[in-house]
């Protein structure tokens, strides 16, 4: 399975406000949680190990880029 990585989610804009949203009263840490929760369910919707490892390093790379 290839991983997407052009615009893929009907409304993202609204995507983005749910998001916020659904965090807007917790803790920095609590929404820390939510986001690793977040990140292992939808994992496991995608189930190949193959593209989360290309996911996992394309995250890694950006995240280093930007510091």
């Amino acid at each position: 399975m290839a991983l997407i990585r052009t615009a893929n989610i009907p409304d993202p804009d609204g995507f983005y406000q749910e998001l916020i949203d659904s965090q807007r009263s917790m803790s920095e840490e609590d929404a820390a949680l939510m986001n690793a929760r977040l990140v292992l369910v939808l994992a496991n919707h995608v189930g190949d190990r193959a593209t989360l490892s290309e996911a996992i390093a394309i995250a890694a790379g950006e995240a280093s880029a930007q510091q």
